[in-house]
């Protein structure tokens, strides 16, 4: 059981039998009350998220997930298709629960898979990728407040993201996972 205390952006957490992930946490105190840890947390199974506040004294059940080292293989219409590292099972996740992480997934790359009572639920990804610039357009000079000027990029999983005036196509990118953000030029 974990304490409210112990709920951190990131935690697994088990409510009413089904996993979640703590995606914002927020503990918040007032004057003449007991404080409280308001979170945001995503189902790993449906991807639903629902906002909820943690009282002082509040325990949770930790969810128990396992993780295993899996290839990324190929994604068709049934979703992304992964082999197990140690025991070489193909495992297929569908789409709809690792639409966010499928942007930056390139074939043959090693992920873990997160299992909840032995089914794969979810991937998890590094929070940085590498990736390799396919396709740019024109840098369009326009909301410049902060002074950079951004211009559209495909990269190679067929992502859009928005990359500095000096990328070029071939240009190999790191990208943040969680935000899907340029972060820099890999040399």
């Amino acid at each position: 059981m974990m304490d409210m205390n112990d709920i951190t952006v990131g935690s697994l957490v088990k409510i009413s039998g089904q996993p979640y992930l703590c995606l914002w946490s927020d503990f918040m105190r007032t004057a003449q009350r007991k404080p409280v840890r308001r979170t945001k947390l995503k189902n790993l199974i449906t991807g639903n998220v629902l906002e909820q506040t943690f009282k002082h004294g509040d325990k949770i059940e930790e969810a128990d997930v396992q993780r295993s080292k899996a290839s990324f293989l190929y994604r068709d219409d049934q979703g992304a298709h992964f082999m197990d590292n140690e025991s070489f099972e193909q495992v297929a996740l569908p789409t709809d629960m690792i639409e966010e992480q499928a942007h930056f997934m390139k074939d043959g790359q090693e992920y873990s898979l997160v299992n909840f009572e032995g089914k794969p639920i979810t991937v998890e990804l590094p929070k940085k990728v590498e990736m390799v610039v396919t396709q740019t357009g024109d840098a369009v000079r326009g909301d410049t407040a902060q002074g950079a000027v951004l211009k559209d990029a495909t990269i190679e999983t067929g992502y859009l993201v928005k990359v500095p005036m000096f990328i070029k196509q071939g240009d190999a990118i790191r990208i943040n996972t969680d935000t899907g953000e340029y972060v820099e030029r890999v040399t």
